[in-house]
């Protein structure tokens, strides 16, 4: 554990222009306590390193990062018991297409547990954005066996609150795991010449109906009009067209990137 001193006689080299790397070389910390250190300087005790196991449980400080963390969970995430008491896994499947999404997830995930460190393991299409905690499972209380669209999925009290004061941010997480911004098109008689019109609309599809309700609530929430999409498959997809809620949506949301 370095002292306050240390820390900020660190940051005082890097603040010269010098590399991460020479500094590491220089003073023998690593690059990665120096980088930490760029966004907290204060040591995180034991005594406050989950704030739901304090004595008092609080939510976590960062709660519009954890806002867009719990959507991309509840769409794209899991938790898994890692061996030999390491803890819990948090895994974020993100495509390789969106790179602004790893990157929009990997700094929700630090700005959560700024304590812990976040990793990119590369899969066939994708990377999973991972992160290993004790306490994940007091982050994510919807952990729990099975797929999510198999069991109930409900927020506890102190999670909908954040939710309600980043409504936009857990919609955004929704998006980007489960959802999509496309353009529809149709044909149109007009003066006897067929014309194509365009129009941009969003889906979001997930096969668990807790969460469809808890992304239509947050719709509603604000005031975007939603409707469910007919649709063969089991999951369930709720289309959002209306011109006016669709502008409202590229402006807090946008395409994925």
């Amino acid at each position: 554990m370095y002292d306050r001193s240390t820390r900020e006689q660190t940051l005082a080299l890097v603040a010269q222009g010098r590399s991460l790397n020479s500094v590491s070389k220089q003073t023998g910390i690593s690059r990665y306590a120096i980088r930490s250190w760029q966004t907290r300087i204060e040591p995180l005790s034991r005594a406050t390193e989950c704030p739901r196991c304090e004595p008092e449980p609080r939510p976590p400080a960062a709660t519009e990062a954890y806002a867009y963390l719990l959507g991309l969970y509840l769409g794209d995430g899991c938790l898994s018991k890692q061996p030999r008491n390491r803890g819990y896994a948090l895994r974020i499947a993100c495509a390789d297409a969106w790179p602004g999404l790893i990157v929009a997830c990997r700094a929700a995930v630090k700005a959560v547990r700024p304590m812990n460190s976040v990793c990119i393991i590369q899969r066939q299409g994708c990377v999973m954005v991972t992160s290993y905690s004790h306490h994940w499972p007091c982050l994510f209380p919807q952990h729990g066996p099975g797929k999510k669209h198999e069991r109930r999925i409900s927020l506890a009290p102190w999670q909908q609150e954040i939710v309600d004061g980043h409504p936009w941010e857990f919609i955004r997480g929704l998006i980007h795991s489960d959802g999509c911004r496309i353009t529809n098109w149709t044909t149109r008689t007009v003066g006897c010449e067929r014309r194509r019109y365009e129009y941009p609309r969003y889906f979001f599809t997930n096969m668990s109906a807790d969460i469809i309700r808890l992304y239509t609530h947050a719709l509603d929430r604000v005031g975007v009009e939603w409707k469910p999409a007919h649709q063969a498959r089991r999951a369930e997809n709720i289309s959002v067209a209306k011109r006016s809620s669709v502008a409202l949506m590229d402006q807090h949301i946008g395409p994925k990137y």
